[in-house]
């Protein structure tokens, strides 16, 4: 029986049934396309008593993390994104030559990087050990390892504590929460800060972002079940921001809990929203399933139409949630022969599941389609400019998601 990972209930109601997908990371390599793939279960649920949306742990961190597919680096916009944080945060407080920041699940360097240009002493810890050591290259002090209570005792007793701890896009990729928000407030000082940035529930719900949802995030966070968590491992939530990166985020500043004093105005404002939304309650997750069936119709209408008419679709970008998209939807090389990536460790890769080729992205110049399906739809700005190109030939863009969009494009 499934059992909520943070309150132990055992009460857990269905969101949405996604069918068996393989992990959405796990790039095939042509020597793996006649062999057999596992795939696993892909069910969101909801706990009735805590309501922390979550999927059943079937995978390890260590399965998925271990060798990454993913280098933040290669998202302009984030890498951007990460600098304004680190310089905000500087200010805010007060971080110079004296302070000790340290990123978890750092990645490639791609934010601790400005803390080393700005110079404030930093370190990442990351799992993975090709980015990890990409990020060592890049100059970025960088501890290969999972957090957990243990390693974040053993970093504070050999760097001593840190004045700001961030986690980035993590707090939903470890199935240990409580022990994970126990090592981030083994990390942290007694006066200092943890600040976390992860997905909200909410505009996952209200956008019907469920591409989101694939085996490497266990979990999905209301500022709600947000608190509960943080509050496992001692630390209490004074502030919280929204973002707009990857289609709606929280950034979550918490604080030991004797130091934390009551949460800010917007706290409560943000909890407001969510509850006026129904997420504090079951029912506010019940049509969501039906709403995901509607994008996943959509989506196959068109490229079955588009097929029939002769008209060419390509895609592009070969994120982890566009393979919960292309494998929920069944779109195989028959309705989209290949998309294109900027990462070169997954060119002459395929698409787990549905085994679509990755290409550069010089060859959409070299084809010319018709259109283009563009799978990381939450850098819809950034992406929009740099595919403007398409619009030479009169190719247009297409959004699955929060509903299909044909977009056209005017070259720049």
């Amino acid at each position: 029986m499934n059992t909520c990972r943070l309150c132990g209930s055992t009460s857990l109601a269905s969101v949405v049934d996604l069918g068996a997908t393989p992990p959405c990371e796990l790039f095939l390599t042509a020597e793996q396309l006649d062999a057999p793939e596992l795939t696993f279960p892909l069910h969101l649920r909801v706990c009735a008593d805590c309501l922390l949306a979550q999927l059943p742990p079937l995978i390890t961190p260590e399965e998925t993390f271990t060798e990454y597919a993913y280098f933040s680096s290669y998202s302009t916009s984030w890498v951007r994104h990460a600098r304004e944080f680190v310089l905000d945060a500087a200010t805010r407080l007060g971080l110079g030559a004296e302070s000790f920041v340290v990123e978890v699940a750092s990645n490639d360097g791609y934010l601790l990087q400005h803390a080393v240009t700005a110079g404030i002493p930093c370190l990442g810890i990351e799992p993975s050990v090709n980015v990890g050591q990409a990020a060592r290259d890049n100059g970025v002090p960088t501890l290969t390892a999972f957090l957990d209570p243990d390693t974040g005792a053993a970093v504070r007793t050999e760097h001593g504590p840190a004045d700001l701890v961030v986690a980035n896009n993590v707090y939903a990729h470890i199935p240990d929460v409580i022990g994970f928000t126990k090592g981030l407030r083994a990390l942290v000082a007694e006066d200092g800060w943890v600040s976390i940035e992860v997905h909200h529930l909410l505009a996952m719900i209200e956008q019907n972002q469920y591409d989101t949802i694939y085996h490497e995030h266990f979990q999905y966070y209301t500022v709600a079940s947000a608190q509960r968590a943080l509050a496992s491992g001692g630390l209490s939530l004074v502030d919280v921001e929204l973002l707009p990166t990857h289609g709606g985020s929280i950034r979550l500043w918490a604080r030991p809990e004797q130091v934390a004093g009551p949460p800010s105005q917007r706290v409560v404002d943000v909890l407001a929203r969510e509850k006026a939304a129904g997420l504090h309650e079951l029912s506010g997750y019940a049509e969501f399933g039906r709403r995901v069936a509607e994008v996943r119709r959509d989506l196959l209408r068109f490229l079955i139409d588009a097929a029939a008419h002769g008209k060419t679709v390509v895609g592009y970008g070969a994120p982890g949630k566009g393979n919960t998209l292309l494998n929920h939807c069944g779109i195989r090389p028959d309705l989209l022969p290949y998309t294109v990536d900027r990462n070169p460790y997954k060119h002459g890769r395929f698409t787990p599941g549905t085994r679509i080729p990755i290409l550069p992205p010089e060859r959409i110049a070299e084809d010319r389609p018709d259109y283009v399906l563009v799978l990381p739809w939450n850098l819809r700005r950034e992406l929009t400019e740099q595919l403007s190109y398409v619009g030479e030939w009169n190719g247009r863009l297409i959004f699955p998601i929060p509903r299909l969009e044909i977009v056209e494009v005017t070259p720049s």
